[in-house]
């Protein structure tokens, strides 16, 4: 029986007895801030569970796409471990309880496949239940198992909670006697891969709090109504039904495999000789592919895409150690072209959706991929000398420096370095590497935190909150208000006044500035008083609920308790409101354009100008993001009304409103509408109050920030007419130059690059005419040093110090042991290269002559080496070369 028809039999199976059929939530637990992913059948009804909202229905059924990487390591090492799996729910809040879930699972379990069922023999299904689950006990015994087959055991088997406080309570657990070939006898307690769990019936009616491990929690109280929760494994039923020893053998595993084992040119499952629970590398590495590429077809699929934070680096994760593995079977090519398709047609007939969007996931894949190609050959050279390096010093571990220096400047993954280094034999000093992370990023605070609040320490401003209270902010209806000086600091410290060209930050007890924050950027204006003035150049929210604006003192003074006028530029605040407004329009149009994936990462604004970062794999076209500027200013001229009304956090989840992944938001929060549901997002900031009112918007730029991420530019308003008229002038100024009308000069330039880039290839050209030109008298003016022929020359500034290395070796009498040594002069001191004949004997390798003469600097091979030292000159690094040479 295929997966996809053991999934609509338990649809169909619970339908039938009163059960709503709920789709599957997606794999990103938006709703879980304790979770990355889904993980359980459950995650999505947790609200009812815990009684915090009302069920629209009292029966539920889904099949749910979860995903589990804490043993994302021991993925392939068995059979049993996966990262992307289904579970089968039914699911009752406060209706029925055990003696309704039990006889609904058996009955499913045991009816015959032409009834509908799974036709499971019940002569070999076993039940377990919890010490002193009495009655879930007798249910079962009436259901017709025999005592002899319902095993009590303890909390770590049959007590179950996420894992975290929340939900939890009593289970009972089927199991199926796969037959003596897979074990001893003796049921579940004796042998858990002959008696294969398929089932698990939670009796949710306690609330645990928080503790470790599977037993060390407490428990709180009752839940407000006694719940069901199952949980059927997919895969292992399908395993079951299919005839199959597990989860990689299944029609939507194998068929994976089986294409990477084809690429690879290996075979599964053939192997022996290995001890027992051990399986050869070939089969590990083959697991690892077919659950990875099945895996990150379906995050992909759910809007997960690759990056180096949260989610995003679960799934590049996932999908470098997939293509690593593909290389280390022997298949260096582009491997998800020929992987994903397959997972694609081994999902679709569960989710049709994989293959109507899987133009979209196969661009996000296959850019991955081949940026991941690129990491790989730039890191990989590096860590294999580090770790030469580190095995021909005697050490065992590579230094937390090295794997610091791979992560942060080649972008190395230190989980990747971590497996290369022990596939080694060699340890990685993670404590140094975690240190030196950490180091990183409190550096990276430090500058965050200075420039925000010019290295004030914000435990003043929360005395300053103890004290007067929090800012009386009125951003969104004033730009005047009369306020009150509560506070001033210099340097940190509180002062009780500041005079004319001092810069203070200053606290007022109303204000109508708005601060820095959703990418919007500081409102800009004055504060006057009778008795001085002062220029808001900065105004923040050190702690919330407070707002702190920095201030340059204009004239005279200004006092703690004075009072005194606080006006925004309305100009400046105009321009914000076209700026954030511009934003939302623009993240709607990329989403109408390019599909609903094309989320919003990050974005700044400020008067005039936009820039917004979203996810998607690739480039934009110049006829997109003509039609993306089109749709945005379709928007404008459509003059939408803008709205934003506060609402609950939840409430705002039912309509849709868009907010970005890992935000933390309070329970009220603001959601600003741009024509109704065509753009609405949670969003703190100013906003027009008709889309015509942003004037226009144009396209100024479109850029990578990174693999999967995209950044574009545009300026609106004012500045968008002025950028239109300088690129108007651009043209008239250009087709002037050339005397040709502005539809010609595409063409025209075309032309001109066409005839300038034959110009430099005749250059060069000519130039390497040249220099080989001097490589062959270099060589036949060869000295000879005990035997070898030297060449010792300084590169001119226009040369190439390798080429001309190479050429002169080339020219030189190659039955004889040749040395070439070029240096060139570099930035504060000299580069060395090193070529060498293949006569050459191996105490005049080039790599070892490189490294004596540079002070252990340079790398390369015995032929062929370079490297470059500060504090020496070409000439007497040569002298060094030669004397090396006649040491011998």
């Amino acid at each position: 029986m295929r997966t996809a028809e053991i999934k609509r039999r338990f649809l169909a199976h619970f339908e039938a007895n009163g059960h709503t059929v709920v789709p599957s939530a997606p794999l990103p637990a938006i709703s879980d801030p304790n979770l990355l992913f889904i993980n359980a059948g459950m995650v999505q009804f947790v609200p009812y569970f815990l009684g915090q909202q009302t069920p629209p229905y009292a029966r539920a059924t889904s099949v749910q796409k979860c995903i589990r990487t804490p043993d994302i390591d021991e993925v392939g090492k068995t059979s049993r471990h996966g990262t992307f799996f289904q579970m089968n729910g039914n699911f009752s809040f406060g209706d029925y309880f055990k003696s309704g879930a039990i006889p609904l699972a058996w009955d499913l379990a045991t009816k015959p496949v032409e009834a509908g069922g799974f036709g499971l023999d019940p002569e070999r299904i076993w039940a377990t239940v919890y010490l002193d689950d009495d009655e879930a006990y007798d249910i079962w015994r009436a259901t017709g198992v025999p005592a002899e087959r319902i095993v009590r055991r303890g909390k770590a088997d049959n007590f179950w909670s996420m894992g975290i406080p929340g939900p939890c309570g009593p289970c009972s657990e089927l199991y199926y006697d796969r037959g003596p070939a897979y074990g001893r006898e003796g049921g579940p307690e004796v042998d858990e891969d002959r008696y294969l769990e398929f089932w698990n019936l939670v009796f949710m009616q306690f609330e645990r709090g928080p503790g470790t491990g599977k037993e060390d929690f407490p428990i709180l109280g009752d839940l407000p109504a006694k719940n069901i929760d199952t949980g059927m494994g997919l895969e292992r039923m399908a395993s079951l039904l299919q005839g199959v020893d597990n989860l990689y053998e299944i029609d939507e595993v194998k068929p994976i495999l089986d294409r990477a084992a084809e690429l690879t040119g290996k075979r599964y499952g053939v192997h022996s000789g290995h001890a027992a629970n051990e399986s050869h590398p070939d089969d590990v590495r083959l697991r690892v592919i077919a659950d990875h590429v099945r895996t990150s077809l379906m995050l992909i699929g759910d809007g997960v895409t690759p990056s180096n934070e949260g989610r995003g680096y679960v799934l590049r994760r996932i999908m470098r150690r997939a293509i690593r593995a593909v290389r280390l079977l022997g298949y260096q090519d582009r491997a998800l072209p020929e992987l994903l398709p397959v997972a694609r047609d081994c999902m679709a007939p569960s989710y049709p959706e994989l293959a109507e969007d899987f133009g979209r996931i196969s661009q996000y894949a296959y850019a991955e991929e081949d940026a991941f190609l690129a990491t790989l050959r730039a890191g990989t050279t590096i860590l294999d000398t580090a770790i030469a390096e580190t095995k021909s010093a005697g050490r065992a571990a590579l230094s937390g420096d090295k794997a610091f220096q791979l992560h942060d400047t080649y972008g190395f993954p230190i989980d990747l370095t971590l497996e290369i280094a022990a596939e080694q034999g060699l340890q990685v000093d993670a404590e140094g590497f975690r240190r030196l992370m950490a180091d990183q990023r409190s550096r990276a605070k430090a500058d965050a935190q200075a420039r925000k609040t010019g290295h004030t320490d914000v435990s003043a401003y929360r005395r300053i909150v103890d004290t007067t209270g929090l800012t009386d902010w009125r951003a969104y209806t004033d730009l005047t208000t009369e306020s009150t000086i509560v506070a001033i600091l210099t340097d940190g410290e509180p002062v009780p006044a500041a005079t004319e060209g001092q810069i203070v930050t200053v606290v007022l007890d109303v204000t109508p500035f708005y601060p820095e924050s959703g990418g919007q950027a500081a409102d800009a204006g004055h504060l006057t008083g009778p008795d001085g003035a002062g220029e808001v150049i900065d105004v923040q929210r050190p702690v919330k609920g407070l707002v702190a604006h920095q201030v340059r003192v204009t004239a005279g003074h200004l006092t703690v308790g004075a009072r005194l006028t606080a006006h925004v530029d309305a100009i400046w605040r105009l321009g914000a409101r076209q700026a954030h407004s511009g934003t939302h329009v623009l993240h709607a149009a990329l989403r109408q354009v390019l599909g609903p994936t094309a989320l919003q990462s990050g974005s700044y604004n400020r008067p005039g100008y936009l820039r917004l970062d979203f996810a998607w794999p690739g480039g934009l076209s110049v006829d997109t993001r003509s039609e993306v500027e089109d749709v945005a200013n379709q928007a404008l001229r459509d003059d939408l009304p803008v709205t934003a009304q506060v609402m609950p956090l939840t409430r705002a989840r039912e309509l849709g409103a868009l907010a970005l992944f890992g935000e933390t938001y309070d329970e009220q929060v603001r959601v600003v509408e741009i024509g109704g549901a065509w753009s609405r997002e949670l969003c703190g900031g100013t906003h027009v109050t008709h889309s015509s009112q942003i004037g226009l918007l144009a396209l100024t730029g479109e850029s990578s920030v990174g693999a999967g991420h995209r950044r574009v530019e545009a300026v609106v308003g004012l500045d968008g007419l002025r950028y239109l008229a300088r690129e108007r002038d651009l043209v008239t100024q250009l087709a002037a130059q050339l005397q040709a009308p502005r539809e010609d000069l595409p063409e025209r330039i075309t032309a001109l690059l066409g005839r300038a880039k034959a110009a430099e290839r005749r250059a060069d050209q000519l130039a390497r005419e040249l220099t080989a030109q001097r490589a062959r008298r270099l060589a036949a003016d060869a000295v000879q040093i005990d035997g070898t022929l030297v060449v010792s020359v300084v590169a001119a500034a226009d040369e190439d110090p390798r080429q001309l290395a190479e050429l002169v070796r080339a020219a030189l009498a190659q039955d004889r042991p040749g040395v070439v040594a070029v240096a060139a002069p570099a930035e504060r001191g000299t580069r060395l290269v090193v070529a060498t004949t293949a006569t050459t004997p191996d105490a005049l390798s080039a790599v070892q002559l490189v490294r004596s003469a540079l002070g252990g600097r340079g790398g390369g091979t015995a032929r062929l080496a370079q490297g470059g030292a500060p504090g020496l000159t070409a000439d007497a690094t040569l002298a060094t070369v030669a004397g090396l040479i006649r040491a011998g």
